[in-house]
């Protein structure tokens, strides 16, 4: 699936949309170049989730901690990390999270349980472009309830 974002309010819609498709549990890889909406989609899909105050970036601490119905969703950032194996003392227990927002996965390798959604943004004019792609069972039927959504369509341009 890919939609044009043409604001930060198309983002956020796609991350409430995120929100209330998701499945019980799910890892999201979330990949694109510094400022490309990684951060604003995973705060938008973690306040539609109910995660109230602040929401932290966790560019210098790694990962913060949320929770959320049926356990807690964690946002990571990877791209401070200079080796996979720096994540062994996270404290990162597959078992521990209903959802992952991983930023720059690609750094953390086979140290990170493999995605279930992997989300691609991209600068592109003044908006955002997103790729969604299900990259296992339970991510392609994520994307199939996303793409019932009405709202995200009105508000992103969808294609493909």
């Amino acid at each position: 699936m890919h939609a044009f974002l043409p604001d930060s309010d198309a983002t956020e819609t796609l991350g409430h949309a995120l929100a209330r498709t998701r499945p019980a549990f799910a890892v999201v890889h979330l990949q694109g170049d510094l400022g490309a909406g990684k951060s604003t989609l995973a705060r938008a899909l973690l306040r539609a989730l109910g995660v109230s105050g602040a929401i932290r970036s966790p560019t210098y601490t790694l990962v913060e901690r949320y929770p959320v119905e049926g356990g807690e969703a964690w946002h990571l950032d990877l791209y401070r990390i200079g080796d996979a194996g720096e994540l062994e003392f996270l404290g990162l227990d597959e078992g521990s999270a209903v959802l992952w927002l991983v930023e720059w996965p690609e750094r953390g390798g086979a140290s990170l349980p493999p995605a279930d959604l992997h989300v691609a943004l991209d600068v592109d004019g003044e908006g955002r472009s997103a790729r969604l792609t299900g990259v296992s069972a339970g991510g392609s039927d994520w994307l199939a309830r996303l793409a019932l959504e009405g709202e995200l369509q009105a508000s992103a341009r969808q294609t493909g």
